[in-house]
């Protein structure tokens, strides 16, 4: 993971340079001043979003994780490709209905000089960087992992054992391999299992997607905890719990496909569930300095959120629907087909409803 730090310390310098140009600006607009905001009504909102979106974090990011209890959720069940196909609409649509549309409004802001930022599309060229670099990112991830592990199926050692015990017992069936970007799916149990490189795939795409999420959650709790506007806080509250739990679904789904052991489990779900409430700690901590419509604030979550916005819509698209879609199992089926596109449409016409409130 090297190349990926050295990526986002480039992006990171980058994004100092745009913002060191803003702050020289003399002048800077000032936040809107109306009845709905009010600091002190404002406080106990947030604390309930920080409860609330934590809890249905867990909520959503768990449930696919506890197939023991929930068998008809195992990954070799059509329940489970449908959920997750829910869950991917639900991501493609908040990189499309939400992220995307917010930092257009930013970068286009008349906070913001006419030139550079009226003149360029920076929404739209920084989101198409970010597509290739996640792209980059998946690539050369697999093929490091692939190169690393090459008598194993991970670094971990007891999943290695069990991986390649399942392999073996594949090609000796004359079961056929998973081969390319995830076409051929053979998920874990008794009835077969995932051969290695398709572990391997499975595990590069939760950790890229954990990485995506991760990053436009700080940039949504930052904005809910800066903001004393509490009539567009409720409305956000409720969004951001639709939101969190069935993105979570999705994120769970791949965890799950990945086979890391509990303690890698726990971690992944942790970091997604505590990362809102924390962006919103954070957010209640500088409200009182941070504006956000001064031309930094806008420059930086703008471009933050053009490059989330590139990252979800690639893995929701290449790595979580077409992965899936194209796979054996889906293929094998078309009513199975039907039911997971009406699943698609449906997560994401609902979280494109939500943008009118958040």
């Amino acid at each position: 993971m090297a190349a990926l730090t050295k990526i986002l310390c480039f992006f990171f310098i980058i994004l100092s340079i745009f913002t060191s140009q803003a702050s020289a600006q003399t002048a800077a607009c000032k936040t809107e001043v109306n009845d709905c905001n009010d600091k002190s009504k404002a406080l106990p909102l947030k604390i309930i979003a920080i409860v609330s979106i934590l809890v249905t974090s867990m909520i959503g990011v768990s449930l696919p994780l506890l197939t023991k209890s929930i068998p008809a959720l195992s990954p070799d069940k059509n329940l489970f490709i449908i959920v997750k196909a829910f869950a991917s609409g639900i991501i493609l649509a908040t990189g499309f209905m939400h992220v995307l549309p917010d930092s257009f409004d930013m970068l286009w802001s008349d906070c913001l000089k006419e030139n550079p930022w009226h003149k360029f599309p920076f929404t739209g060229f920084v989101a198409m960087l970010s597509a290739i670099v996640t792209l980059m990112i998946d690539s050369m991830a697999t093929s490091v992992y692939t190169k690393n592990n090459s008598g194993e199926v991970s670094p971990d050692s007891e999943l290695a054992d069990q991986g390649h015990d399942r392999e073996v017992g594949v090609v000796n069936n004359g079961g056929s391999h998973g081969h390319g970007h995830g076409h051929g799916h053979h998920f874990g149990g008794s009835k077969g299992g995932v051969n290695g490189q398709q572990l391997l795939r499975y595990r590069v795409i939760a950790m890229v997607l954990e990485l995506g999420i991760i990053v436009h959650s700080v940039v949504i709790g930052l904005s809910l905890g800066a903001s004393s506007n509490t009539c567009s806080i409720k409305g956000l509250v409720a969004a951001l719990c639709f939101h969190q739990m069935f993105e979570g679904m999705g994120l769970g789904g791949c965890i799950l496909q990945a086979e890391y052991n509990l303690f890698k489990k726990v971690m992944m779900a942790f970091f997604f569930a505590v990362t809102t409430p924390f962006g919103i700690a954070i957010g209640i901590a500088l409200s009182k300095t941070y504006k956000e419509n001064s031309p930094t604030a806008l420059i930086t979550v703008g471009l933050l959120n053009a490059s989330s916005a590139g990252l979800l819509i690639y893995m929701a698209l290449v790595d979580l629907l077409a992965n899936d879609f194209m796979g054996q199992k889906l293929q094998g089926s078309i009513k199975l087909q039907i039911k997971s596109y009406l699943a698609v449409l449906l997560g994401a016409g609902g979280m494109s409803v939500m943008a009118k409130w958040a």
